[in-house]
């Protein structure tokens, strides 16, 4: 759907991997301006509209271990909070 390898918890999705190295971010809609202004993500565009809640990770922001850690743990904390599916 998005060219990527997507990561689940609890059927709902936390985290992407792009092919072009970056990652794609499930984030709380709520935290999504604080998040896009304290940091390199940017807001998903979804033909044309920006999509609060999903996130875009440059691959030069995710270079460490520690870059890497610190989005997954955005979107694997959002997926959790969310209903599992079935």
């Amino acid at each position: 759907m998005f060219g990527g390898l997507a990561f689940l918890v609890g059927g709902n999705m936390a985290v992407a991997a792009g092919s072009d190295g970056g990652l794609m971010i499930r984030a709380d809609p709520a935290e999504s301006d604080v998040l896009v202004a304290t940091t390199s993500a940017r807001l998903v565009e979804m033909r044309g509209r920006p999509m609060r809640g999903w996130l875009r990770v440059d691959a030069e922001s995710v270079r460490t271990k520690r870059q890497l850690a610190t989005w997954v743990e955005v979107g694997t904390t959002y997926a959790r909070s969310l209903p599992a599916k079935r």
